[in-house]
């Protein structure tokens, strides 16, 4: 097992106080675009996460007022322009498996937009379970204005079950920018909170989740993602053998006990 608390990375900002890590991009003059590195190592920080005893919730933050500006220009575009295929392929398959990692942390990750989240931002953003934003936070999968396809790092497979194939279909065409009140509508946004709370409300959140039976959450959150691929009848089944296991647990019998007691019930996610 992994105690993560104390992580130093090199390539953004992290923080961890009550088993809740906060992440944040730490270039605010660019409006925080990713480079090769900070790609790799969030993906690693993710993959470690999932062994990680002493983190149960994960806050991707905006800082200095936006979230993310997506590859940065000079470090990640232009490479890219004269690399050949198998490195081209390379660097694709790297982005894509922080989406992965995201995925596979077994943490629940709640994203908090302030200003841009565009390109791979708003992946990162798609690619968390919880999305807050405030009213003016602008999201965008902007590939097909750079010249590539929408499909990049799961957007044509997840972004179309957030938010319906339609609408994904358009704001993957056009890479226009998606209003925060029409996320909020179409079910991309969790809520909307004004600039001074979103962070507040982003660690209510998180405190919420963190005091709940985290082992169970992790849960949740595998079965979510993996339900997807599966049949009703076999959704039914993994279901019921996740229930069964999670009854197993401590947290189950102390939810029972609290109850019987009349008290609320204190988890600590075993």
């Amino acid at each position: 097992m992994n105690k993560m608390s104390d992580l130093k990375p090199e390539h953004f900002e992290w923080s961890c106080a009550d088993r809740i890590a906060t992440i944040r991009l730490n270039r605010p003059d660019r409006k925080n675009p990713l480079t090769f590195e900070s790609y790799v190592e969030l993906r690693d920080t993710f993959r470690a996460l999932i062994y990680a005893e002493d983190v149960d919730v994960v806050i991707f933050a905006s800082n200095g007022g936006n979230f993310c500006s997506g590859g940065d220009v000079h470090d990640i575009i232009g490479p890219l322009v004269g690399m050949d295929m198998k490195q081209l392929l390379t660097f694709t398959r790297m982005t894509g498996d922080l989406v992965k990692a995201m995925i596979g942390c077994g943490k629940p990750i709640i994203s908090a937009v302030d200003g841009v989240a565009v390109g791979a931002g708003a992946i990162v953003t798609m690619a968390s379970d919880l999305r807050l934003a405030t009213p003016e936070a602008k999201c965008a999968f902007l590939f097909t204005r750079v010249g590539l396809a929408g499909c990049d790092m799961g957007a044509c497979a997840m972004l179309p079950r957030i938010i319906g194939q339609g609408r994904a279909a358009e704001l993957l065409y056009t890479g226009r920018v998606m209003r925060a009140d029409e996320g909020e509508r179409w079910g991309y946004w969790n809520a909307l909170h004004a600039p001074d709370d979103l962070e507040a409300e982003a660690l209510k959140l998180a405190q919420r989740l963190a005091a709940g039976p985290t082992f169970a959450h992790g849960m949740t959150k595998t079965q979510l993602n993996q339900e997807w691929n599966m049949g009703l009848e076999q959704a039914i089944e993994a279901e019921a053998q996740a229930q069964a296991i999670c009854m197993q647990t401590g947290d189950f019998a102390r939810a029972y006990h609290a109850f019987v007691a009349k008290e609320k019930p204190v988890f600590e996610g075993n």
